[in-house]
């Protein structure tokens, strides 16, 4: 079984940085994607970024070139590091693994909230 364990969130000011962790526990087996999605009140839950066991990232285009996605496998922890945060980055934050070895299995963290103050 996979624990997610999230940290790093919080209240900052626009313009300010965040940078989210997501702690791992068990086994992760590869191949396998970690994301992190965001959910504001009142809206569905949304994909922020994505990467892959092999490396690849992609990311939502309202975080192009602010957000980075990357993990520590050493440490089995994700990270999203958030620059020039806007007040419409407002949302619980969630950690996301999905194990594609059949049977694929998907794993999500508690959630966190950021708040963007203007």
């Amino acid at each position: 079984q996979v624990r997610l364990v999230e940290s790093g969130g919080g209240l900052v000011q626009a313009g300010g940085s965040l940078r989210l962790s997501c702690a791992a526990s068990g086994s992760i087996f590869s191949p396998n994607t970690m994301a992190w999605y965001r959910q504001a009140p009142g809206k569905q839950r949304e994909l922020v970024a994505i990467i892959t066991s092999g490396g690849m990232t992609n990311y939502a285009d309202f975080v192009k070139g602010r957000f980075t996605i990357s993990n520590d496998n050493a440490k089995s922890t994700l990270y999203l590091q958030m620059n020039s945060l806007k007040p419409e980055d407002t949302a619980v934050y969630y950690c996301n693994v999905v194990t594609l070895r059949v049977p694929a299995r998907t794993y999500w963290g508690q959630g966190m909230q950021v708040t963007v103050a203007s």
